[in-house]
């Protein structure tokens, strides 16, 4: 379903999506409210979702649905430098953001609409439920599933022995790193808003996204979070506090005491790319650092996660029962590479424990 309330770019939108033999248009909305209506009766497998619309805007559009009717909902945005209402509409469920066509002419019309329509199949296989108020719900069934539930193994008492340094203390870590895919600004937001001012680690966030919309989002996720947020830049030396995002198009490398970009090949299909950051914390780290795969489809990040637990790092893997998308933490449990899995809701609780002042090792 094309929920867009411009004549203009519903036509468009309709024969970008019907050109592809991989997809079929359901239906067009031209306001929310009427995609509410509709979507019962056309039973579409994905959502396509303007986000500034007549009446109720794309966040409260995403937030019925996922309560209501929930379907994997794809935000289309025209503007890639305002990201507030598709990051609430993020947090809200959406499981993408993607950039709009916006006309024919444009010298990467076919690039763009490419990227679109493979968002929206890509979207349309994950399975979603409902948004509930209350704090426990079901698994999900399946690894491509979407949604939260609590009926993880409880991680309460002491810490795994992986935290503990040969004389008994906990070890001292000096970084962090965060990798996400599909579902994952949502769970980087839950993470950095749960961490003090005071966190004691530079923190480096690899988000697979569109690079138009990597500025936006690192604003974005400075508004939501009491660390500040920039994109990475090449030389920088890390500060403790601070969080530094891969800028769009461009692997984020720690070499040695510095930040370095690169436009080295994709890895894993993506760049920037967590397999690219991990394998770089492995080495200039070691035992030292602590690595976080969170949601997302493929398995980008998954042999770089077992790289750090190879160096002696403390790895974590978002559970199933929160994953969007398990593919990339599930991937790097079976290789062996997470130290243990965690429920999203746990792992910036678990952060804190390991950097807490009067528990680690001097």
């Amino acid at each position: 379903m094309v929920v867009e309330d411009s004549p203009v770019i519903q036509q468009l939108l309709s024969h970008v999506i019907s050109a592809d033999p991989r997809l079929e248009v359901a239906g067009i909305a031209s306001s929310g409210e009427q995609a509410l209506r509709m979507i019962e009766r056309t039973a579409p497998d994905v959502v396509s979702l303007d986000i500034r619309l007549p009446g109720i805007d794309g966040f409260e559009v995403t937030s019925r649905i996922m309560r209501q009717t929930p379907l994997p909902i794809v935000v289309v945005a025209s503007d890639v430098h305002d990201l507030d209402i598709p990051m609430r509409a993020l947090q809200a469920g959406a499981l993408a953001v993607v950039e709009k066509p916006g006309s024919m002419a444009r010298a990467d019309y076919q690039t763009v609409a490419h990227h679109l329509c493979t968002q929206l199949v890509i979207m349309s296989q994950v399975k979603v439920i409902r948004h509930r108020i209350t704090a426990r719900a079901a698994r999900p069934a399946s690894g491509m599933s979407a949604g939260v539930s609590a009926d993880a193994p409880s991680q309460e008492g002491r810490l795994p022995d992986e935290a503990v340094a040969p004389d008994g203390r906990l070890r001292r870590f000096r970084a962090l790193g965060l990798v996400a895919s599909t579902g994952g600004p949502a769970a980087l937001a839950k993470i950095l808003r749960d961490l003090p001012a005071d966190f004691p680690l530079p923190v480096f966030v690899v988000q697979h996204m569109g690079a138009p919309f990597m500025a936006g989002f690192a604003s974005w996720l400075g508004t939501v979070s009491a660390l500040p947020v920039r994109l990475g830049e090449a030389g920088l030396t890390p500060r403790p506090g601070t969080v530094y995002v891969a800028p769009g198009d461009r692997h984020l490398l720690v070499d040695g005491a510095t930040l370095r970009l690169t436009a080295d090949p994709m890895v894993c299909g993506q760049r920037p790319s967590g397999e690219v950051l991990f394998q770089s914390m492995a080495r200039a780290y070691g035992a030292s650092g602590i690595g976080v795969l969170l949601t997302g489809m493929g398995e980008d990040g998954a042999r770089g996660l077992v790289d750090m637990r190879t160096a002696g790092a403390y790895t974590v893997a978002e559970h199933a029962s929160t994953a969007v998308i398990h593919s990339m933490p599930g991937t790097a449990v079976r290789l062996g590479g997470a130290v243990e899995e965690l429920p999203l809701d746990r792992v910036a609780g678990r952060l804190l424990q390991l950097t807490s002042d009067d528990k680690m090792a001097s």
